[in-house]
């Protein structure tokens, strides 16, 4: 039992049963089952203990900015200046109940997985058959397996009975597997050991028993319960850049407080006034509206997403989409339609094309180009008819009203050609009732039926070419005659079809006489007649196709991550468009063994430059998601099985199947899909670029406000003059201005270009030096402007402090509302969008006037805000900074869109 966990496949029956010390025929005793569950405890995967609730509210505080609010709060209490350091702190305990409502997710993932080995099984204990719960397996125990069966821990089998096996939710394999009990090499990838059955998976067909060897977190299923634990929950990159602006900002900020508090003392000035000044500092250069208004913003953008059939789970991944530079895409599910569909026959020595995809008989058949007429075709007729008549599954409506296999895909698939070919399953059988039936074995890869044709019986068989071919004596040719058989052609064209990726059957039957009422193997031995060839693969997605070449049009990287095969893999990337290194003209395609072979400090270069990755085990996807971020890129992962959660959460942006993906994706996913399409990837991108366009107008639309907040109070403190507005009033200033004006620019529509630019280099800075220089002029401007009004007012006009201070925070709202309108676009002039484009710019604009005159006029807000009522003439002064402030940035864009040298990349 201490075998190597990726051993056991290599292994003989006797050799496991003497490792697990049981008697395959009775099973363990109950005395020994006891034992071994008190060794290796219940058959459950160990849940990771989630975050507490009240520790997850307190992580909102903590943040450098909310640092120095808290002290600014502090330092008013003790100074008994209890209205500020009551909206100081009601300020933070705000920002921290909005960012602890949104952000604050489950972890589920693991709860998943343990949900999905929650169920019963039956077992072989002391000699007899028992049913258990699956919880109470331990290694060495006997199950037994049957079609519906869900597998309830790792097996070895040891006895097989047509036992197919759908991995697709742990390997990606499209179809189920056919197992056997044969020991196979060391080196044998995952979704290649087909003598072991693993957790979670589900029984499609035949009946089987293995022997547990792996139970728990030991399993396949809890390995990856492991990965999904240890990948780490990255920040995205606008987090990563306004952390980097807060700390910077942080620095400054205690710096220039040191500095007040420095000049204060050297002037013998009274500390607690001193103390005041620095707090006015503090609250006036944070931005304090910046985190819930970026919460609030993103919270837009996940509704605008929900309307393009994308749910986001994590906030951040709004933005994220943006970035992204590589999408590292699952196949099945989910570039394709994870619905087998037959694609070529070869019949009477021609191809046809079949269209139409999926399980719906939408399509036809043509020749040439042209649609076929059945009559005329009867080699083509009776390849078909071997295909439905041959055939144990049924398509079943359902409650959506989409058709659903009942069976096997590859059987289905079937049917809907036949279908397409105007062969209706009921009325072939109603017409060649069925007698007997040998059913498909992997031993003898075949699957053979016995049909009564009224005057005759005739034997149709399907199967692997290699085994049905040699055992063919004669072909059917183009008018149905039968002629001698052309193995070579045959085999050309077996060829041919498998490099274009399908899957290929072969038909064939046999006529024998009324008499026959049993089907025997030796009825099927020889003798038989060559029908053709059906080719089948897995289809790509016909939105894929287009969606995968905007995603590259966009300069984002489109790679296939998948447990499927090499060939056919490489063969739909094809389809797709995919882009990458080629050789000989074909993309090049690495498997999961020769990636094993790559070392870690060489795979990013190899990932960069291949576009297909086939027989990947699953912490080979979490490698090659590492190894592209290792190269600095932003990396999206999309998929819908057990197989793809490690990647989901390691990916900068997870992005799960809604409607045929495992809940164990979706909780590790960021994003998840409602209608599996991976096209409303592109829509989710394109969102997310126009979110984080959005974004940074509002972050270069609100620093200007901070700074030159800052500058105001700076300049009132080195030169020892009386402070032009209060730590309150600026309080008010930056939280409303960021509700009520910018708030407005998220509804912004997209501007042009906007998939046609290449991704936002995720180490580029926030701030460009270009939008750095429009920041520092707007603050410079709004500085000036303030301290000229101020001292007018106070000297001139002959007004209080309280009316003059009035009058600077006026300046500084309506300097930021005209400033709104410049930022609409960062680029382009204002005129140039259309005054009414943006109609919640103007209503916010009234909003803020509104409130700036309540602010100025209502008594109860004198009185809290220490404001006073202002003259007309005043309102006509405060008016012409703002414009003057809107025209030097429109001539500002101008001269720089003339040179084109843009604020932000086009």
């Amino acid at each position: 039992m201490k075998k190597q966990l990726n051993s056991w496949h290599q292994l003989q029956t006797e050799e496991v049963v003497c490792l697990l010390d049981v008697d395959l025929e009775t099973g363990l005793a109950a005395e020994e089952v006891k034992r071994r569950q008190e060794k290796f405890g219940l058959n459950r995967i160990t849940a990771r203990p989630g975050t507490p609730a009240w520790l997850k509210f307190l992580q909102q505080f903590n943040q450098p900015l909310v640092y120095i609010l808290l002290a600014a709060a502090a330092v008013t209490a003790l100074l008994r200046e209890w209205v500020d350091s009551s909206v100081i702190f009601g300020v933070v305990f705000l920002n921290a109940i909005v960012g602890f409502i949104q952000e604050a997710k489950a972890e589920k993932a693991i709860e998943s997985l343990s949900q999905m080995v929650a169920t019963e099984t039956t077992v072989r204990r002391g000699g007899r058959k028992q049913r258990i719960h699956s919880e109470q397996l331990v290694p060495g125990d006997v199950v037994l397996l049957q079609s519906g069966d869900r597998v309830p821990a790792d097996l070895r089998l040891f006895h097989v009975k047509n036992l197919q096996v759908d991995e697709s939710a742990l390997t990606g394999e499209s179809v189920p597997v056919h197992k056997h009990p044969d020991p196979l090499a060391l080196d044998t990838v995952l979704g290649d050991r087909k003598n072991l059955a693993f957790t979670g998976t589900l029984v499609t067909a035949g009946q089987g028993e293995g022997v547990v060897w792996a139970t728990a977190d030991q399993t396949e299923t809890g390995h990856i319960a492991r990965l999904i634990s240890e990948a780490v929950d990255l920040s995205t990159p606008l987090t990563k850049k306004i952390a980097y602006l807060s700390r910077r900002l942080l620095w400054v900020i205690l710096a220039l407080a040191a500095a007040i508090i420095a000049i204060g003392a050297l002037r013998g000035e009274n500390l607690a006034e001193t103390f005041m000044a620095a707090v006015a500092l503090a609250v006036g250069a944070i931005p304090e509206g910046l985190p819930a208004a970026v919460t609030i913003v993103l919270a837009i953008g996940v509704a605008r997403m929900a309307k393009r059939r994308a749910i986001i789970r994590k906030l951040p991944a709004v933005e994220t989409l943006g970035s992204t530079t590589v999408i590292c895409s699952d196949k099945t599910g989910t570039l394709t339609e994870n619905q087998m569909t037959v694609r070529e026959i070869f019949a009477g020595g021609k191809f046809y094309e079949v269209t139409g995809v999926g399980y719906e008989p939408k399509g036809e058949i043509r020749l040439d180009g042209s649609p076929v007429k059945m009559p005329e075709q009867p080699a083509l007729a009776e390849c078909l008819r071997a295909g439905v008549l041959c055939n144990d599954s049924q398509m079943v409506r359902g409650e959506d009203g989409r058709l659903k296999v009942q069976g096997d895909p590859t059987e289905a698939a079937l049917l809907i050609a036949g279908e397409k070919g105007g062969l209706v399953y009921a009325d072939i059988y109603r017409e060649s009732p069925r007698l007997d039936v040998i059913p498909f074995e992997s031993e003898y890869m075949f699957h053979a039926t016995l049909h009564d044709a009224r005057a005759y019986r005739v034997i149709y068989k399907v199967g692997a070419v290699e085994r049905l071919l040699d055992r063919c004596v004669d072909a059917l040719d183009e008018q149905g005659k039968v002629v001698p058989l052309d193995k070579e052609a045959v085999r050309g064209a077996v060829e041919a079809m498998a490099a274009r990726g399908l899957r290929v059957l072969a038909f064939v039957r046999r006529h024998v006489d009324a008499s026959h009422a049993k089907l025997e193997h030796s009825h099927v031995a020889e003798g038989l007649t060559f029908l053709g060839l059906q080719g089948m693969i897995d289809p790509p997605r016909p939105e894929a196709i287009a969606a995968v070449r905007k995603c590259q049009e966009a300069g984002i990287a489109v790679k296939m991550i998948t447990g499927d095969h090499l060939v056919t893999a490489r063969a739909i990337a094809e389809q797709i468009g995919l882009k990458g290194r080629e050789q000989h003209g074909k993309l090049v395609a690495l498997s999961g063994r020769e990636l094993e072979k790559i070392s870690d400090p060489e795979l990013p270069e190899v990932a960069e430059h291949t576009a297909v990755f086939a027989r990947v085990a699953p912490e080979q996807k979490l490698r090659l998601v590492r190894a592209l971020q290792a190269r600095g890129h932003v990396v999206a992962m999309t998929g819908d099985g057990v197989n793809d959660a490690p990647a989901l959460k390691q990916a900068d942006i997870g992005v799960a199947m809604g409607l045929g993906g495992t809940d164990v994706a979706k909780s590790a996913a960021a994003m998840v899909l409602t209608d599996d399409n991976f096209a409303s990837i592109e829509a989710a991108v394109e969102e997310g670029r126009s979110v984080f366009d959005n974004l940074t107008k509002f972050i270069v639309w609100t620093l200007p406000t901070n700074g030159g907040e800052a500058l105001i109070l700076l300049t009132a403190i080195v030169f020892g003059t009386t402070l032009p507005a209060l730590p309150v009033q600026l309080l008010w200033v930056n939280m409303t201005t960021a509700i009520l004006l910018g708030l407005t620019l998220v509804f912004e529509p997209k501007e042009r270009g906007l998939m046609q630019r290449p991704p936002r280099d995720p180490r580029k800075p926030l701030l460009t030096v270009a939008l750095a220089m429009r920041t520092g002029l707007v603050s410079l401007v709004m500085l000036l402007g303030a301290y000229w009004l101020f001292f007018w007012e106070l000297g001139v006009g002959g007004e209080t402090t309280a009316e003059a201070r009035t009058c600077v925070i006026n300046v500084i709202v309506l300097v930021e509302t005209a400033y709104l309108f410049n930022c609409r676009s960062l680029n382009h002039s204002f005129f140039s969008l259309g005054f009414f484009s943006n109609p919640w710019v103007i209503a916010g604009s009234l909003a803020m006037l509104a409130a700036q005159l309540l602010f100025t006029y209502a008594p109860v807000m004198n009185k809290l805000f220490r404001t006073a009522p202002i003259s007309g003439e005043s309102w006509l002064r405060i008016a012409g900074i703002a414009a003057i402030v809107f025209v030097v940035v429109e001539i500002e864009k101008w001269m720089r869109h003339g040179r084109g040298d843009h604020a932000v990349p086009e």
